[in-house]
């Protein structure tokens, strides 16, 4: 007859039980690194939009003076925002807004009239927000007008 090794079963038990709080100790650590990792990505997606929002204000900005094309200096939107006109490269000294020359657009009608050409100037408008160190840039082209022709 063959040696049975399982007859002496003392300590089976305190092994599987170990065995079992290694396996959930492993998913527990797994699991706190899955949530600081997702915690990380979402507070540089808030930045981020922190980023374009104030960009966007820029922007608004940038198209309320038109046709003035001067640059807009670094303004604060927000707790750490900022906006400027022109490219991240250019915080120090903002961009002028670009004018692009005229355009025209057929069929323009002044009420009363008969539908016309209309001339329209156009402009590009850069902007660049930025948040907590974070910055995105939007670009906006824009036809205004229509602008009075006299001859």
């Amino acid at each position: 007859m063959g040696k049975n090794i399982l007859i002496n079963e003392k300590g089976v038990a305190l092994i599987i039980a170990l065995l079992m709080l290694l396996i959930l100790t492993l998913i527990g650590i797994s699991a706190i690194s899955t949530t600081t990792f997702e915690t990380n990505i979402s507070g540089n997606e808030r930045v981020g939009t922190d980023a374009f929002y104030a960009s966007e204000g820029g922007i608004q900005i940038g198209l309320n003076q038109l046709p003035n094309t001067n640059p807009l200096g670094r303004a604060k939107v927000g707790e750490d925002s900022y906006y400027w006109s022109g490219t991240p490269k250019d915080k120090g000294a903002p961009k002028p807004i670009q004018y692009m020359g005229k355009s025209w657009r057929a069929g323009f009608q002044v009420p009363g009239s008969e539908p016309t050409p209309g001339e329209f100037l156009r402009y590009q408008v850069n902007a660049t927000g930025e948040s907590f160190g974070a910055t995105k840039e939007i670009e906006v082209q824009v036809r205004y007008g229509p602008v009075s022709t006299q001859y």
